[in-house]
């Protein structure tokens, strides 16, 4: 694949999640963390997956939480596809450290609901 660089760097935003969320799948073309708790159809939170064209960064909690989206910049909007999804073919640092911000307010968001509960895979009484 032509965009390892900008793959690794993805994964790199989604790396301080690991402990709280189990990595579902970790390849040279795919890395995705979640829930297996969940069910099969929402344990899915992010993921990074490199492609052709592209290498793609996506992000369940701004599909879950739009509001997230309200503050972010023309520029990484115009990254986006689809409601959470963002595609890039380069590395682009300011981009990045936007979509770190995204990303660790989304957790926080989704982390009101439970990362601990989540970790340990045992329901909530």
């Amino acid at each position: 694949m032509a965009h390892e660089e900008v793959f690794d760097r993805l994964r790199e935003i989604l790396s301080p999640y690991q402990g709280r969320l189990a990595v579902l799948a970790d390849g040279p073309t795919s890395y995705e963390l979640g829930s297996p708790t969940l069910g099969k159809s929402g344990r899915f939170l992010a993921a990074v997956r490199n492609g052709k064209a592209y290498a793609s960064f996506h992000l369940m909690t701004v599909y879950a939480y739009p509001d997230l989206l309200d503050a972010m910049s023309p520029e990484l909007r115009r990254r986006m596809q689809g409601k959470s999804c963002f595609n890039f073919s380069r590395v682009d640092e300011t981009l990045f450290a936007e979509l770190a911000s995204l990303t660790a307010r989304g957790f926080e968001r989704f982390g009101q609901v439970g990362f601990s509960r989540m970790s340990t895979g045992s329901p909530s009484r």
